[in-house]
């Protein structure tokens, strides 16, 4: 990536599933080489002065534009991106295509905050832990997983933003829950992702455990 002739600021993290996705989406559009990533540590009890003076909501994903104009979140930017270029779209234009593409964006970024949850529950202190949440995320997380398998033949074939969202969860459960095998019973959807986990845009935006 030339970041020297990058035209925008992408504020990310190499741990963040929702920066990846973003990245993910920049290299499948040919974008990739507009952006500058600055790598930052936001976190809910530290709030981050260079990404709030962009996002008031101390997030990331958030992308600064030349002219000053901020964008965030994950799901605004990639849209975004679908201006800027002018190669297949991330998102379809016909109305079923698209609708479909965002209901797998959807369960592919809600399965990313379900990851984000329970991880965080399981990062508190053993006295601190709520067994509850964690067996209510861990349900849900299967339950998720079972229904793109079912649902997997609306990824086969193509790689819209839908399919990236649930790369890059699936991605972050190998990052951050490798003993735990989700590929288990669901051969439709390991076969999908070992596919598209091969792609160049995902091999170039690899999860690292860097702060």
């Amino acid at each position: 990536m030339d970041q020297a002739h990058a035209s925008m600021t992408l504020f990310g993290s190499s741990r963040s599933p929702f920066v990846r996705k973003v990245l993910v989406a920049a290299h499948e559009s040919g974008l990739a080489e507009r952006l500058r990533v600055t790598r930052v540590v936001v976190a809910a009890n530290k709030p981050n002065a260079e990404v709030m003076a962009a996002n008031p909501l101390n997030k990331i994903p958030t992308l600064l534009l030349a002219d000053g104009t901020a964008l965030f979140d994950s799901r605004v930017i990639c849209e975004f991106f679908d201006t800027l270029h002018a190669g297949p779209p991330l998102l379809p234009t016909e109305p079923a295509a698209r609708w479909r593409a965002r209901r797998l964006e959807a369960l592919g970024d809600g399965l990313m905050e379900l990851n984000i949850a329970r991880l965080g529950e399981m990062n508190r202190p053993p006295s601190g832990q709520s067994a509850p949440h964690l067996s209510s995320f861990a349900r849900k997380i299967s339950a998720t997983l079972d229904h793109l398998e079912r649902q997997c033949g609306d990824l086969v074939g193509r790689f819209e933003l839908g399919g990236m969202a649930v790369a890059c969860a699936l991605a972050h459960l190998d990052f951050r829950f490798a003993a735990e095998d989700w590929r288990a019973q669901r051969e439709r959807l390991r076969a999908w992702y070992a596919e598209v986990a091969a792609r160049p845009s995902m091999r170039a935006t690899e999860y690292a455990d860097i702060y």
